[in-house]
């Protein structure tokens, strides 16, 4: 399967038992909501999805489950965050076997490389597999920077390298990439508090955290921006962004977590040494749920534009 870098594609959390094991009947649920949304794809194993906790086997797992119960539908990838070229080259191996359609890759984990070392650890990628891959660029977060310059030593060596997360949290960014690379270089926007602004200004699609909990919602206002109902996008926005919030924190698994339970399509479970949220974080952040929920707006016929 070819991807089609647009859309909504949900960065899905990992759903856990109380004893800590993998809870794939909950996980289905909340994949089904996302189909039944109408979402563009799957990402596993993100930050939300809790990848530095899972083990190589439960990744696995976590990939043939979903493959198998999407169906073909939609593509479904799988993140890739290594401390090692050697470990993130069997990392894709693995996921070609086991059938994802596509490949999110991190820079390095903990080491701080630089710009040559980030190049050359994303051409050993590529070069190993046929998958087609998104750069996840997030210097926020994880400190180093896909810079255009990079993109573009990338992308001459690197046909299978096709997108990216843009996640620098900087909306003009999109009008730079549209301009340096066109076509060449899909974008999709990472950050949910900017997801309008970001299609608005050229992304292809957003790769977003709340719809986890609001799939709905999320595929509506880029369905409706899509066809030109700017406006009525805006509007569902507005309501949206006290939620939206919630995904630019630290403890964004948590916060979405709880959403997801508001919602009826998750738990709180976590893995330590996260644990769930409690006390007046707890109440805060259940008050935002709470709010919107007493306001949640009906929604046009989103798929029928």
């Amino acid at each position: 399967m070819s991807i089609k870098w647009e859309g909504v594609m949900p960065a899905v959390t990992t759903k856990f038992t109380e004893n800590d094991v993998l809870d794939l009947k909950t996980f289905k649920v909340n994949i089904q909501a996302q189909l039944d949304a109408g979402v563009h794809g799957i990402v596993l194993g993100g930050t939300l999805g809790e990848a530095s906790t899972l083990t190589d086997n439960e990744k696995r797992i976590l990939t043939r489950e979903t493959v198998a119960f999407v169906n073909g539908k939609i593509p479904v990838l799988i993140n890739i965050a290594e401390q090692t070229t050697k470990d993130a080259i069997q990392c894709a191996k693995k996921a070609e076997e086991d059938g994802a359609q596509g490949l999110m890759l991190l820079p390095p984990m903990r080491y701080n490389a630089g710009d040559r070392e980030v190049v050359e650890y994303f051409k050993a990628i590529a070069n190993s597999t046929k998958l087609p891959i998104m750069i996840y660029n997030n210097p926020v977060d994880y400190k180093i920077e896909v810079t255009l310059d990079m993109f573009e030593e990338l992308l001459a060596n690197c046909p299978n390298i096709e997108a990216v997360k843009e996640s620098t949290r900087d909306v003009s960014n999109v009008t730079r990439i549209k301009n340096r690379f066109g076509n060449r270089l899909k974008i999709m926007s990472g950050v949910d508090t900017i997801s309008l602004e970001s299609l608005l200004m050229g992304a292809d699609g957003i790769i977003a955290g709340l719809v986890c909990a609001f799939p709905a919602e999320t595929v509506a206002i880029y369905e409706l921006q899509k066809a030109g109902r700017v406006q009525e996008a805006i509007e569902i926005y507005r309501w949206f962004m006290p939620l939206l919030e919630l995904d630019i924190h630290p403890k964004l698994v948590q916060n979405i977590k709880l959403a997801e339970v508001a919602t009826g399509i998750g738990t709180e479970n976590v893995r330590a040494p996260r644990l769930p949220l409690h006390g007046e974080e707890r109440i805060q952040v259940l008050k935002v749920i709470e709010d919107a929920l007493k306001s949640r707006p009906t929604l046009p016929d989103y798929k029928n534009l």
